[in-house]
């Protein structure tokens, strides 16, 4: 991962920080609860040695950005967020945000999460546009992302295939302006 453990982003109740070992049975446990899954990507069970390879891989990468999202009370996250597919050239990414702990969603925790990654992404990295893609039936995740300031700019027409049925994606932006 690109981060180092001083890349600490903190609101006024969450708080980013870099993936910890200590938090591997927790993300094993998000990614194998195929209801949290379904509402982002199609699920397939992941095995343990998949995860670790995942979890190793992931903090080695030089494109993407990975927080543990914990309460600033709390030293157990409660989701994680990334940008991913950082290019440095045109100064974009992709962000993704996972609240994993299903008792910390719809209290506003995932839109602080996401403003505190833009923030970073713009401050720290210099990046001009962040994007994200969405079910259009993830409706509160849009919800959430437009209370962050990103913009819908389209829709993808049949873009994932989930459980046999196509889904339209919502493609959203935000500019640092």
């Amino acid at each position: 991962m690109s981060t180092t453990d001083s890349a600490l982003v903190s609101g006024s109740r969450v708080r980013l920080t870099p993936l910890e070992e200590a938090d591997l049975p927790v993300l094993f446990t998000w990614i194998n609860d195929r209801e949290l899954v379904l509402m982002s990507s199609a699920y397939k069970p992941v095995s343990a040695a998949e995860h670790r390879r995942w979890f190793d891989e992931i903090r080695e990468r030089h494109d993407t950005y990975i927080f543990a999202i914990r309460m600033q009370d709390g030293s157990s996250p409660i989701g994680t967020c990334q940008l991913h597919d950082v290019n440095r050239t045109h100064r974009n990414a992709e962000l993704q945000i996972r609240i994993g702990d299903a008792e910390a969603r719809g209290h506003g925790y995932g839109t602080e999460a996401v403003r505190l990654l833009v923030e970073f992404g713009f401050r720290e990295l210099d990046l001009h546009r962040i994007s994200l893609h969405v079910f259009v039936t993830n409706i509160a995740a849009q919800r959430a992302y437009q209370k962050a300031g990103f913009v819908r700019e389209g829709l993808l027409r049949d873009a994932a295939l989930i459980e046999g049925r196509y889904v339209d994606t919502v493609v959203m932006s935000i500019l640092n302006d």
